[in-house]
This record gives C-alpha cells, structure tokens and sequence, in this order.
C-alpha cells in the first residue's frame, strides 16, 4: 500500500497554528455589512427622537402663549373666548371609566394566559389571537361598532359610548402587557407555593400579584396614555355636547373632549380659536407625557423589585 503523504500540496505553504490570523475577503465583506447596519439603525434612532423633538417643541412654542390659569379654569365663551376647563374634566372622566372598565377585565386575561391556561391550549392560543387581532383594529373601526350597539338603540350620543370605546382600546394593550409581566415572574415563587400545597388563587393573591404589581400598572398606564389621545372613536359615538357647559353624567348626554376640541376648532378663520386649539395641544400632550414618565418609573421599581 501506498502510505499517506503529510507533505502540502505544491504552493502552498504549510499551516502554522501559531501564525496570527489575518482577514479573509469573507471576513472583510460581513464587517462592512455589519458597519452598513449600525450606521442605519443609529440614523434611524436619530431620526426616531429628532422627530419627537420637532413635535414637543412644534407643540411648546404655539401652545406656551395660550397657557394660563383663566386657560384651565374656565369654561369656553364663544369660539374665541375663555378656556378648556370643561373639555379638560370630560376628559378625564370619559378615560377613568373606561379604565375602570377595561382595567379588570384586562387583568384577568393576562392572569388567565400566564397562571391557569395549559401551555399550548386551544383556548390560549385562540385568545392570544383574539388580543392581536383586536389591538390591530382600527379604532374608527371599534367606534363604528360602538355607534351600532349604544348609540342607534339609544339616539343618543354618549360619554359612556365613548368610555366604552376607549376601554375597548385598552383592553388588549392591558392584558398583553400584563401577561408580559406575570411572565417575568420568578418560577420558583410558584414552585415554593405549591410545596406548600396553597391553592392557585391564593398564589396568584399572595405571590404573583404582588410582585407583578409594578408592571402591571405600567402597562395599564401606557394604555390609557394611548387611549386618551383618540379621536376617531370619540368622533363617532360622542361629538355632539354643549360646548359651553360641564357636563359630567356620560349617560344622559355627550360629554365634552379634548380631541374633540382640537379636531373641531383647528381650521377656525381667527387666531385666537388657533392659538387655542395649540394650547389644548400642549395640555393633552403634558399629560400624555407625564403618563410615561410615571410608567416608566414605576416600570424600573417593578425590575429592580423581581431583580430583589
């Protein structure tokens, strides 16, 4: 038999295992794409806040000069005249009573996935589906809906439709962001509980709950962050109110909104109504921020507390 040759075929020479490795024209070509990649995604981040900027300061520098105490205190006179007062206490109540609604119901759901769904159910799977599905849904969609099931049985416009609206936007920003956060949970919290031989629900009461707690309720702020900005819905189940007054029973009447009031006074001919309508701007947008702001606070004292 011919025995095996050790030797390197002509020119080419001899691997050395010490040598110090030198870039191949492979090596070379996926360095430049991954720099292509990173250079994109930093412009796009960029872009992402510099547009946030243009918006707040857009916002800030019309919106400053209509802001004054008569501003939030007072209720409109005329089309030029007086304040938001009204429109601001609407909405806060239209949004509360949709929390007040979805909030529970979205709690649940995200407990139902995590804690008593067996993995890969049926049921499970069809809900999760069910959420994506319904937090893809346009929202003049889900106001459609509303107006066909409150609002024509009624021949009435409504602040409850509108809360009812609003709560249905909420409900599978909340049970996601919920199960998200259940999710996070620790498992030897509930191997720990039933070593013990406690029940589910207490578990849920006494353990889960508790830990979670914290990034629940940022989700459910963000949802109503989200929620109190919309206007289709609120067009179209709770446009029609008395400008002028304070109305606070969302079930005999429509209830004033401040997205009601930007979209109905933005193309007035006088600038003051403009100014106004800026004005309302920077009080619904100061809101919506300080919303984030205290979720995401809460959201570092939820880490830091399952990190404990």
């Amino acid at each position: 038999m011919t025995a095996l040759s050790h030797t390197e075929p002509t020119g080419r020479a001899p691997y050395d295992p010490a040598a110090p490795l030198t870039a191949s024209g492979n090596l070379r070509r996926r360095a430049a794409v991954s720099r292509c990649v990173e250079v994109v995604a930093t412009v796009a981040a960029i872009s992402a806040v510099a547009m946030l900027i243009d918006v707040a300061y857009t916002v800030t520098h019309n919106g400053a000069p209509a802001l004054s105490l008569d501003f939030l205190v007072q209720n409109p006179q005329g089309l030029v005249g007086g304040g938001i007062a009204n429109y601001l206490l609407g909405t806060i109540l239209i949004v509360a009573f949709a929390a007040v609604m979805a909030l529970p119901v979205g709690i649940l759901t995200g407990l139902y996935l995590t804690e008593f769904a067996r993995p890969g159910s049926r049921a499970g799977r069809a809900l999760k589906l069910v959420l994506d599905l319904l937090q893809g849904v346009p929202t003049i969609i889900v106001g459609v809906v509303v107006y066909a099931l409150l609002v024509i049985p009624a021949h009435l416009e409504s602040g409850f439709a509108g809360s009812v609206a609003l709560g249905v936007i909420m409900l599978p920003l909340i049970a996601r962001s919920s199960q998200e956060v259940l999710q996070l949970v620790p498992g030897n919290l509930r191997e720990a509980a039933d070593a013990l031989g406690v029940d589910r629900w207490r578990t849920v009461l006494g353990v889960i709950l508790p830990v979670a707690s914290g990034g629940i309720a940022t989700g459910a702020i963000l949802s109503i962050a989200r929620a109190a900005g919309e206007t289709a819905p609120l067009l179209a189940v709770n446009s029609i109110f008395n400008p002028g007054a304070t109305q606070l029973n969302l079930f005999g009447h429509g209830v004033p909104s401040i997205p009601i009031f930007i979209l109905t006074n933005y193309d007035l001919p006088t600038q003051a109504a403009v100014n106004r309508v800026w004005g309302a701007a920077l009080v619904l947008l100061t809101l919506i921020l300080l919303a984030n702001v205290a979720a995401r606070l809460l959201l570092a004292r939820s880490r830091r507390k399952m990190g404990a």
